[in-house]
């Protein structure tokens, strides 16, 4: 069956209820001095504090719990450099059964150890899309396993979207929401799960300026796949994927790019003020609020900080 299209509001309530006995409810933070700096009222969702150390245990848990019957038995396999590849194993572990993970060569060396600490089988391959892809194919053709996209996965997003059920829950009074683009799982999910609840609430995504391909296939009216990306957010070097950017059209998300000196900077402010490390990619939702003031002048901001899986022996600065 093929999973490749995006899941709607119903999939989303399912998927809270599937991930309920394992994933976290996170919490929510907020600081007076950041809300100072921004002239607006944030709060942060914070997924660091997620299993997995990262927002990927909620899509990853709801695609192995989504499995019936023999489909789970010969596991699942993904291509993932860092914290999808740690999702699904973790997820895989809450059933008993393997997964398999492809992994670039050169990727971040600490999240490897946690994707193998978290029980998986990895798969070495060169570090580029199409090999990733290869690998993945022929590990589920000698496996059996069922792939599960890092982020062109209906079941992914859905688990993905569960984040807006919960924060529009423990926040209601949010007018603004925006989350992290790479690949899309999680701006697409969030913006289906936010809409449904919110029909006019709106949506905003932070991307890098070294790997900005969702701001200009937005612009171009197509999905741009000349970008070769080029910034220190390693969980936002994916090209944005085929229904992920129809999800971003169609909900008329408002992409700002950021650039890694300004993420840089507020993920120094997120530890300074929140007293939390997150990782360079979860920071450019601040990065963002903080370079477009006049968007969010006023209001009250939800900001998705996606994980907390960080390298301390190589900080950005």
């Amino acid at each position: 069956m093929s999973h490749d299209h995006l899941p709607d509001f119903d999939q989303i309530r399912a998927a809270a209820a599937r991930i309920a006995p394992h994933a976290t409810v996170t919490p929510v933070l907020r600081s007076a001095a950041l809300d100072a700096l921004a002239g607006a009222e944030l709060h942060f969702k914070c997924e660091n504090f997620q299993r997995g150390g990262a927002f990927k245990f909620r899509g990853a848990c709801n695609a192995v719990w989504s499995l019936v019957g023999d489909e789970a038995r010969a596991g699942v396999v993904t291509h993932s450099s860092g914290n999808h590849g740690t999702a699904l194993a973790l997820a895989a572990a809450t059933r008993g059964i393997p997964a398999h993970v492809v992994v670039p060569e050169g990727a971040v060396q600490a999240k490897l150890a946690l994707i193998e600490r978290a029980g998986a089988v990895l798969h070495r391959c060169a570090p580029n899309q199409s090999a990733r892809e290869a690998s993945a194919a022929e590990v589920q053709q000698a496996t059996g396993a069922q792939l599960v996209h890092p982020y062109a996965d209906d079941r992914v997003m859905a688990g993905q979207g569960t984040i807006a059920l919960e924060l529009l829950a423990q926040v209601p009074a949010l007018d603004a929401l925006i989350t992290p683009v790479g690949g899309g799982g999680l701006a697409s999910g969030v913006a289906i799960a936010a809409h449904g609840l919110r029909p006019g609430l709106p949506l905003f995504g932070a991307e890098p300026a070294g790997a900005d391909d969702a701001a200009r296939s937005l612009a171009v009216g197509e999905r741009v796949q000349s970008v070769v990306p080029d910034t220190l957010c390693d969980g936002l070097r994916a090209l944005i994927g085929q229904p992920n950017l129809a999800a971003l059209r169609e909900h008329a998300i408002d992409v700002i790019t950021v650039s890694d000196e300004e993420t840089i900077a507020a993920m120094r402010l997120l530890w300074r003020e929140l007293r939390i490390v997150v990782e360079v990619s979860s920071a450019t939702v601040l990065a963002a609020v903080l370079k477009s003031g006049e968007r969010f002048a006023g209001r009250h901001v939800g900001l998705v900080l996606t994980g907390g899986n960080v390298d301390l022996d190589a900080l950005p600065w």
